[in-house]
């Protein structure tokens, strides 16, 4: 069984009207269900479980049990809406998974070793993440709640790719899949740039500055 559930009833009042008297209420977030053998259906999910459940980074990654007045569907979160200012969900996309089918998805990216990592420790580096997800092939039985990347014997200069992640039994790499032109860099740890040589470059830029400026000035007399 899956670590969520939500509960939903079907939406027969459509439209956008409709989504804002929902939201108006309070009380449920419009949302649709799709995919599988069955047509799109409008549901509205309760509110109150459904922000719950959102406040966990695993949710967004998870097969969800998806109870419509009594029917019950696994899903995953495709698309999730929210209010451009406030903490607010406007509207959520489900789509439906089978069992024996496998699913494309992104999955977190988790970074450990951060605090043993011989480039940082040792070396005055700090570490670059440049990728925060990855996507992934796999059945629903086999997704992972996260990825992980070990960084505890990485030196200064070092750019871990796709490649580098362990991947978990029956979850392969959606990018890897294609070629492996498409391995691209998720993290790197450098050299922590020195702060003096930062001060003179901004000094330096400050005085181009100014000289420019008078030059212009000349010209403009």
């Amino acid at each position: 069984m899956s670590d969520f559930i939500l509960n939903a009833s079907v939406r027969s009042d459509l439209g956008k009207g409709a989504s804002r008297r929902l939201r108006r209420a309070n009380e449920q977030v419009p949302a649709v269900v799709y995919g599988g053998d069955k047509a799109p259906q409008a549901i509205a999910v309760e509110k109150t479980s459904f922000y719950k459940a959102a406040e966990s980074e695993a949710f967004f990654s998870s097969i969800i049990d998806l109870n419509i007045e009594g029917t019950k569907e696994q899903v995953i979160v495709r698309d999730l809406q929210r209010h451009p200012f406030k903490p607010l969900m406007t509207h959520a996309d489900f789509m439906r998974v089978d069992a024996k089918q496998e699913i494309t998805i992104n999955i977190p990216l988790h970074v450990t070793g951060e605090e043993q990592c011989v480039g940082i420790k040792d070396q005055d580096g700090e570490l670059h993440t440049l990728a925060v997800e990855v996507a992934v092939y796999c059945l629903p039985k086999d997704l992972p709640d996260n990825l992980e990347i070990d960084i505890s014997d990485v030196e200064v200069g070092t750019t871990l790719h796709l490649s580098d992640i362990k991947m978990p039994e029956g979850v392969r790499s959606v990018d890897l899949a294609h070629s492996d032109e498409h391995d691209m860099a998720v993290l790197s740890v450098v050299k922590m740039k020195d702060r003096d040589d930062e001060e003179d470059e901004t000094e330096e830029g400050e005085g181009e500055g100014e000289g420019s400026g008078e030059g212009e000035g000349d010209n403009a007399e």
